[in-house]
């Protein structure tokens, strides 16, 4: 039995990072995963009071009332003041937590301007879907960015404002993003169910093929948020991790920039290898020896083969 118990707490110890916080969620990270955490509190203090007082109650009566020798306790059908009042208690526990909850409910769905001093975005364009929300700003200005969950790792890609996808910057596994920010993501996915988990940056969100969903964060400090894909996915589910970067504007639109030449540079030689494939063999391509080579004095290939 003891060796049980000792089993089962280093289990508990070490499923610890996966976890989240211990006993409430993490935050620090943005705005609406402080707010998930606050009202989380919020109901679990509410839920210890009540939990403590029903079971003193409890502990309480059977000490009390306990069964002793020749004693007759009194036969009691119904207490219509206790009842209605447990009643309107938990009533009453129920309408705070419902006033609370919708109080801060739109502080965790809707996100909210970025800074002055951020990084300068674009109107987010109205996706048509009935079913999921999408979060917009008041200004309804954010950086918009579209992660595409695939096996096994996440492609971001930072759509412009072009009609050409192909020379939009992406990136795989590691999500960079400038502070100060309000940054709007567009979840999808590429091939069967996962799920977008940043624990720092708000709560979990599907990424599911054929369907589009949408969440928010906005970082006011430079760190690295790290998470998984919270959806068994296949076999190499634990090695699509995620990681978010958050640099500071001017570092971000550096880092944009180069990202726009590397691509600007590999589509420029992708161009130039399929102009030269399409304009067949070069005279230096003509005069190698298996070129110069008749077709009789080529050899033949073995019978064997």
């Amino acid at each position: 039995m003891l060796s049980l118990c000792a089993a089962l707490v280093g289990v508990l110890a070490l499923a610890g990072g996966a976890s989240a916080g211990f006993l409430t969620p993490e935050s620090g990270g943005s705005p609406n995963a402080d707010d998930i955490d606050t009202l989380y509190k919020i109901i679990l203090a509410v839920a210890v009071i009540v939990f403590v007082g029903v079971e003193g109650v409890l502990l309480y009566s059977l000490v009390k009332f306990r069964a002793r020798k020749d004693a007759v306790p009194a036969q009691i059908r119904g207490n219509t003041r206790l009842e209605i009042g447990w009643t309107l208690g938990a009533s009453v526990v129920l309408i705070v937590l419902a006033v609370v909850t919708f109080a801060m409910l739109p502080g965790i769905r809707n996100p909210p301007d970025s800074d002055p001093d951020g990084f300068p975005t674009d109107e987010i364009a109205t996706v048509q879907n009935a079913s999921a929300y999408q979060p917009r700003p008041p200004s309804g200005e954010a950086l918009n960015i579209d992660v595409n969950g695939q096996r096994y790792a996440w492609r971001y890609t930072y759509p412009d404002q072009d009609d050409n996808v192909l020379n939009d910057v992406f990136s795989y596994e590691t999500l960079v993003v400038p502070t100060k920010t309000t940054v709007t993501l567009t979840i999808r996915a590429q091939d069967v169910a996962h799920s977008w988990w940043i624990p720092k940056l708000g709560g979990k969100f599907d990424a599911v093929p054929g369907h589009l969903n949408f969440t928010w964060f906005k970082i006011s400090e430079p760190g690295t948020f790290k998470g998984q894909c919270a959806e068994l996915c296949g076999r190499n589910h634990t090695d699509m991790v995620a990681k978010v970067v958050a640099i500071e504007p001017d570092a971000f639109e550096r880092w944009l920039a180069n990202k726009r030449r590397e691509i600007d540079a590999a589509n420029a030689a992708a161009q130039e290898r399929r102009a030269a494939e399409a304009a067949g063999p070069t005279d230096a391509d003509a005069d190698t020896p298996a070129a110069r080579e008749t077709p009789a004095e080529q050899t033949p290939p073995d019978e064997d083969e």
